[in-house]
């Protein structure tokens, strides 16, 4: 096995993982926990503690 054909074969496994990720990323199922997730840095429920800059 050559260097070309191993090149190869590691650019067709990561494509594979790649649509993968992107797959699992999209899917209906995580879309509220990503939804949930995204709004975490404007969540303000706690006050902020003495000393504290704002």
């Amino acid at each position: 096995m050559d260097s070309g054909t191993l090149s190869g074969i590691v650019t067709v496994i990561f494509i594979v993982v790649f649509i993968g990720i992107v797959w699992w990323a999209y899917s209906k199922g995580n879309k509220q926990r990503f939804e949930d997730a995204g709004k975490l840095p404007f969540d303000d429920e706690t006050p902020p503690k003495q000393g504290d800059k704002q």
